[in-house]
């Protein structure tokens, strides 16, 4: 990409993933923001990317803009998130804001490179987990206290309509946990990392 085009604050630009590793391998190479959760991030990612978690970047969305010198590509699973945080910047002011289209899933089904870290699990992983809990538990308890079977036909019918939906209740709810928002120190982190390069 020898020409990267021009977003404006309400419509960030989308960037495919071919054309953000042409754009990578350039000499202006744009700053590259992961706006999942760290175990989506730590399960992988864009190389040389950095990882800010939508909730802890909306919280923090004038400092991260004023870290941000460059042209930006925003990354998340699938590009709605990632197309939330672009407009959380803009708000700022912040400008030259780009969003991988497709996400993570397109980058790595074309064949981009992908750089796995450790971390917490992923946030899909955590939904089962959690669901999954709940349902045994209240199967088991309903054998001493009936009523309890409604709550696993609770979590059945929210799983149902989270299909249909394509909205997740109970993922939105596991990314405001602390470890998936991010701590103070990968904020911190981050942001010295975006502060280096820009001094580079």
């Amino acid at each position: 990409m020898s020409t990267a085009p021009t977003p404006t604050p309400a419509h960030p630009v989308e960037v495919s993933a071919g054309e953000l590793r042409t754009w990578l391998a350039g000499d202006a190479a744009p700053r590259v923001l992961d706006v999942r959760t760290p175990g989506e991030y730590a399960a992988g990612h864009v190389p040389g990317s950095y990882n800010i978690p939508l909730a802890t970047l909306t919280e923090h969305a004038r400092s991260v803009a004023d870290h941000l010198d460059q042209e930006v590509v925003l990354v998340c699973r699938s590009g709605t998130r990632a197309s939330a945080a672009a407009q959380v910047l803009a708000g700022t002011g912040g400008t030259g804001m780009h969003v991988l289209t497709g996400g993570i899933q397109s980058w790595s089904g074309t064949g981009g490179e992908v750089r796995e870290t450790a971390g917490p699990w992923e946030l899909e992983r955590q939904v089962r987990l959690v669901a999954g809990g709940v349902v045994l538990t209240s199967v088991l308890a309903s054998t001493v206290a009936p009523g309890a079977k409604w709550v696993a036909a609770g979590i059945g019918g929210g799983l149902t309509f989270a299909a249909l939906s394509n909205t997740c209740a109970m993922g939105q709810a596991l990314m405001r946990m602390p470890w998936n928002r991010g701590g103070g120190r990968q904020l911190k982190d981050a942001l010295s990392g975006l502060a280096g390069r820009a001094q580079g």
